[in-house]
């Protein structure tokens, strides 16, 4: 288990627990005591925790884990559900992209996609259009001569590197998108695609309006599940890509809505 993942399990203990004890966490996550006391020294510098004697207890900790501590999860799924989903995207298209941890997987296939690599010396322009509020994304992408980037504008959440707020709404309004691939945290058969924090929601339901297509990129963990924040219904997800632990019941519910599913 490598030092994110030890961090990100300790992180996902505390916020079930509310506290934890240095001999418990060392027993939980198969280690010594003293690499959890390490870690959880490192983690209280980073204001994620506040130090016990003994032990640490939950300081601003929710399941709304930072993005830096969620890449570690379903790693391989993400990366085959990035690569699926770029594999969608046609040349010369304008595409949105919402923050986190899957959405930045489909923007580094989209990146190293071959037909997209380079740009022609006497082609018609870049090869595609990024429209993202992920601050990560655009830094990723900016360098590469074949993409367009466009941010939206707004105030930057930390747990996610997302722009949110009125001033994303001003520029998202203004323009029309091809197809929006939508992150969410959670994506249910009735309750639609949702979101943990209220201010990325509502910024990611704008994305989805502004676009002619939206597809849904989602490991299985996130299916049949919903959180605080409705993004949009079903009616506006055209493609679900997510890997092949979704279960064929939550499959055919989601097909039975109209969506088609892609399982990698």
């Amino acid at each position: 288990m490598s030092r994110y993942e030890r961090w990100n399990a300790l992180l996902e203990l505390l916020a079930e627990q509310g506290k934890l004890e240095v001999e418990e966490a060392a027993e939980a996550l198969d280690v010594s005591a003293a690499t959890i006391r390490r870690d959880l020294d490192q983690l209280a510098r980073q204001q994620m925790v506040t130090r016990t004697r003994g032990g640490a207890v939950a300081h601003n900790v929710s399941y709304d884990l930072p993005l830096r501590y969620k890449t570690a999860r379903n790693a391989d799924a993400k990366q085959r559900i990035g690569a699926a989903v770029a594999g969608l995207i046609a040349p010369g298209e304008v595409v949105g992209l919402n923050g986190g941890t899957t959405t930045t997987e489909v923007a580094r296939a989209l990146a190293v996609r071959p037909d997209l690599a380079e740009r022609p010396e006497n082609g018609p322009g870049r090869l595609l259009t990024i429209v993202t509020n992920a601050l990560n994304i655009a830094n990723e992408l900016t360098v590469r001569p074949q993409v367009k980037i466009v941010l939206t504008g707004g105030v930057a959440r930390p747990q996610s590197y997302e722009l949110i707020g009125p001033l994303a709404g001003l520029v998202l309004n203004e323009l029309t998108l091809d197809v929006t691939v939508l992150g969410v945290d959670a994506l249910d058969a009735e309750h639609g695609a949702t979101a943990h924090h209220e201010g990325e929601a509502s910024v990611n339901r704008l994305l989805a309006e502004r676009a002619r297509r939206v597809v849904v990129a989602a490991d299985s963990s996130k299916l049949g599940h919903r959180a605080f924040a409705r993004i949009c219904g079903l009616d506006r997800v055209a493609t679900l890509v997510t890997d092949e632990g979704v279960s064929e019941e939550l499959a055919a519910a989601f097909t039975e809505a109209g969506v088609q599913v892609i399982a990698v």
